[in-house]
């Protein structure tokens, strides 16, 4: 890349190898609004620095992290396969991150690495472990 003629066109202002990048001086700054989700992502930084769940909403890998080890079935949607339209994924749930769901299937001893981004439901024999920490007062 030539960098004499475009310092650092995704970073204006970034620090590169020791060397301060000012290349959009003129730009103007925007001021900075503060939101209630800002103020909610500030208290999820703090819960995940104590070693908690990330509380930052309830999202689904964290009720997920909840039931690790209960038996679920996953439904999920390929919808540019025309193989597996629709497919329905039986196991333990064994981990949760952002984008994934690893599942154990008991009967075939088969294990799955589901994306959520197929997600559509998940469904429970049994009572689902929620915390009401979840929501946030506001």
């Amino acid at each position: 890349m030539n960098t004499n003629y475009y310092p650092n066109p995704s970073f204006p202002n970034a620090n590169l190898n020791g060397v301060q990048m000012n290349s959009m001086k003129s730009v103007a700054s925007q001021p900075s609004i503060t939101t209630a989700n800002q103020s909610n992502n500030n208290l999820a930084q703090i819960g995940a620095t104590n070693n908690m769940l990330d509380i930052e909403q309830s999202y689904i890998e964290n009720i997920l992290r909840l039931n690790k080890g209960k038996l679920a079935t996953f439904y999920l949607s390929f919808p540019d396969s025309v193989e597996w339209r629709d497919k329905t994924f039986t196991g333990i749930i064994e981990a949760a991150g952002r984008d994934h769901i690893i599942v154990s299937d008991p009967k075939t001893g088969r294990w799955y690495l589901l994306l959520m981004i197929y997600l559509n439901y998940v469904d429970f024999d049994e009572k689902i472990n929620y915390s009401p920490e979840f929501y946030l007062a506001n």
